[in-house]
């Protein structure tokens, strides 16, 4: 294994289980990412606001880890040596599947794998088998069958 960093990936779940029980706590809102966007997207919701903040806050995130410093230069963000355009259609095709299966799944990892484990839900340690079993696989096959 690369890279692999014990601290900081310690400190890091336990910020989003933290952010994962506040959020419970005092909001009685599950943090799963697909249904904030869901609702976010949905014309029916007058409750916006907090889910934009939420999704900016990801966003935002992602990017004052990059300017303070984060280093991910040890990831090989185009394993297969895909042209620029080829790498694009198939990251949105990957995305659309991620997607359909969250909708398939009702939930998505941090809905399931957080804050449904978190709650001791059958339902949702059913679903992190599935998708964790599932990941593992692909990995499996992409590495062992396409040298990635």
């Amino acid at each position: 294994m690369e890279n692999f960093t014990p601290l900081p990936a310690l400190l890091g779940g336990l910020l989003i289980g933290l952010s994962a029980v506040i959020m419970l706590a005092a909001m009685g809102r599950i943090a799963g990412i697909s249904g904030i966007l869901g609702g976010m997207l949905s014309f029916k919701n007058g409750d916006r606001l907090w889910r934009v903040l939420f999704l900016a806050g990801l966003v935002l995130g992602a990017g004052a880890y990059a300017v303070l410093g984060g280093d991910i230069s040890g990831i090989d963000i185009n394993p297969f040596g895909l042209s620029e355009n080829t790498q694009t259609a198939v990251l949105v095709f990957a995305g659309l599947l991620v997607g359909y299966g969250t909708q398939l799944g009702s939930g998505c990892t941090s809905g399931h794998g957080v804050c449904g484990l978190g709650r001791l839900s059958r339902r949702s340690l059913t679903a992190t088998l599935i998708f964790m079993g599932t990941a593992g696989l692909v990995v499996a096959a992409l590495r062992l069958g396409l040298g990635g």
